[in-house]
């Protein structure tokens, strides 16, 4: 590729993890203000568990109709459209005066924000070489994970200061912001490109491309981990970490959201780490195979390990944030499995169950908290929070061991295929 159509393809790339870090944000704060959201709206755990799961299944909904707008009419305007329905979602949540309404404008939101991820990659797939997908996709996680950065402490000093309410109006005015700057700087393909001289399938053709997506040989092994992986890991991440050392051991809002912020900087490390490891070791399967067992380890020490000191029980949450950075691997190895012109449904398909699984665990977690009686405070006791995180080390420990029947594709392997 030219110099000029690399520029031009990271700057694309680059607006687009900006207009990702909302995504993030909106994602995960609820670990922050969960329990103040539980006071307020007197709700329980198992309100709460389908309040934060509700943007997942709002996000897995539109993984499929996206991917067809993004095969049939390009990233561009696919990511525009949902970004303003994300914006919308965000203003009836940040408005709602009570705990239905928030339902619905956290599923709008999750739906709206669906399609980045997903957009960017398809971008990344057709502006560069394959080899530097997970590369690129790991830099564009890197930057939306600002938003989760912003999740905790500051979210927690802000939400202080002028309420959540008020913290969550700005983030929507980024979003209407974002939102325009797609529509002006992302283009779909590089000039020259198949994808813009390609001929417009009818319904039937691109219902036959995602019955061909679904035939893949080697999808159904990655979907069940995909499905599993981040639905656990971010459970923790972005709904119980904060209450469980709020609860467990007894830290404030602040310095919960300061053991979350720095797990979020591990993320994001791991995510520079894990990213171009694919090339480094030839392989993506067995990347994504020792990182889940890794967080699956660390789950287990975290269920069996009766009143850890703080430093372990802070250092497991940091040391998942940065082990799980491995999860991109399971999409790289995703993303290799289909042909171009299905990048889109392809793509939208291993996110769907993503994001399926998120919402599935996220709910579920609630229920399974909310089946141990609290204490007199109304806390959660340490119990619940080791069977919760038990419950996630044996799923997690299931899902390898279906992932390991899956047919590698190395990286070396797709560049001669392409003639690199």
């Amino acid at each position: 590729m030219t110099s000029s159509n690399r520029r031009q393809g990271l700057i694309i790339v680059g607006t687009l993890a900006t207009a990702y870090v909302a995504s993030h944000f909106f994602r995960a704060s609820n670990v922050t203000i969960g329990l103040d959201l539980m006071r307020d709206l007197h709700i329980g755990p198992e309100a709460l568990g389908a309040l934060t799961g509700a943007f997942f299944f709002g996000f897995s909904s539109m993984q499929i109709p996206c991917g067809f707008f993004f095969d049939r009419y390009g990233p561009r305007l696919t990511v525009f459209g949902m970004l303003v329905l994300a914006t919308i979602g965000g203003t009836v949540f940040t408005l709602a005066p009570d705990w239905p309404t928030l339902l619905v404008g956290r599923a709008m939101m999750g739906a709206g924000f669906g399609v980045m991820l997903i957009g960017s990659m398809v971008v990344i797939s057709r502006w560069f070489p394959p080899d530097r997908f997970s590369t690129l996709s790991s830099m564009v996680l890197s930057i939306g994970l600002l938003g989760n950065l912003l999740a905790t402490t500051p979210l927690a000093w802000a939400a202080d200061a002028v309420g959540w309410r008020g913290v969550f109006g700005g983030v929507i005015v980024f979003t209407a912001i974002a939102a325009v700057a797609v529509l002006l700087v992302v283009r779909d393909a590089p000039p020259g490109h198949p994808f813009l001289a390609r001929k417009r399938e009818s319904p039937r053709e691109m219902v036959q491309g995602l019955v061909q997506v679904l035939r893949t040989p080697t999808l159904p092994y990655i979907l069940i981990l995909n499905f599993c992986n981040y639905a656990c890991t971010f459970t923790i991440q972005g709904l119980w970490g904060g209450p469980f050392l709020r609860e467990v051991h007894g830290l404030s809002k602040i310095q919960s959201g300061n053991v979350l912020l720095a797990a979020v900087v591990a993320y994001q490390i791991g995510q520079l780490v894990f990213g171009p490891m694919d090339r480094v070791l030839n392989t993506r399967k067995w990347i994504a195979f020792t990182g889940t067992l890794v967080v699956a380890g660390i789950m287990a020490t975290l269920a069996l390990w009766s009143h850890p000191p703080l430093w372990l029980a802070a250092g497991a949450i940091i040391a998942i944030g940065f082990v799980s950075s491995s999860s991109t691997m399971i999409m790289a190895h995703g993303r290799a499995t289909f042909p171009d012109r299905l990048i889109g449904r392809g793509m939208a398909t291993i996110n769907t169950c993503v994001m399926l699984g998120v919402a599935c665990m996220q709910t579920l977690s609630g229920v399974i908290l909310g089946a141990f009686e609290p204490q007199a405070t109304g806390a959660r006791t340490e119990f619940a929070y080791r069977s919760l995180f038990g419950f996630m080390c044996v799923v997690l420990i299931v899902a390898t061991s279906i992932y390991s029947r899956s047919t590698d594709v190395r990286p070396s392997d797709e560049l001669k295929a392409r003639g690199g």
